[in-house]
């Protein structure tokens, strides 16, 4: 039974490797998406409100402009450019809601789980990400999909728009709206964990 133990083993670590590897499709969302991350700056009901409407108006104000562009890397480009305004613009809203908050706006990579909507689910991994931090940013967030443009629906709490997957492939829309959750994307969430619990 001892020499059974170590072939197992490394059979299991071996399948936890494999499956822990993105296919071409899973891979593809990654680098054709970039999502929209607002981070509250608590999780008192005022700052929880306050997030929402700064994302109802970043969405009504830059929505058409980076979900509009051609691809992911146009839509992060002119995410990037724009970082500055979205600041300002962002201070401006919240002080005219009587508050006082920083804000912080960044182009960057970000680990999210695996989130699963009503007619689709994206896999957990690392995408690009217009982060936006109001205040400490220490409150419960909020994010979804800027390109492609599936934010608009979501915002609302309604399904996403058909045309909204028009920018993936074939494949990429088969994936994440097939409503499976898939045992790698389970392993990719329980390895996040781990190496977020060490850290």
């Amino acid at each position: 039974m001892k020499n059974l133990v170590f072939p197992i083993l490394a059979l299991l670590v071996a399948t936890l490797c494999i499956a822990a590897f993105p296919t071409d499709a899973e891979a593809r969302i990654y680098e054709d998406t970039l999502r929209l991350h607002i981070l509250a700056n608590s999780d008192a009901a005022e700052d929880q409100q306050l997030k929402l409407q700064i994302r109802d108006k970043i969405l009504s104000k830059y929505g058409a402009a980076l979900s509009g562009q051609s691809n992911k890397s146009e839509a992060a480009v002119a995410a990037a450019a724009l970082l500055p305004k979205i600041e300002d613009d962002v201070e401006e809203w919240i002080r005219a809601e009587g508050h006082c908050y920083s804000v912080h706006a960044t182009l960057t990579e970000e680990w999210y789980d695996t989130r699963e909507y009503e007619n689709f689910t994206l896999p957990a991994g690392i995408y690009s990400s217009l982060r936006i931090i109001i205040g400490s940013g220490e409150g419960q967030n909020w994010w979804c999909v800027m390109y492609p443009p599936l934010c608009m629906d979501i915002a609302t709490e309604k399904a996403p728009a058909d045309d909204g997957f028009i920018d993936y492939s074939k494949e990429e829309v088969r994936l994440i709206s097939s409503g499976k959750y898939t045992v790698k994307f389970k392993i990719l969430e329980i390895l996040s964990s781990a190496f977020a619990k060490n850290g």
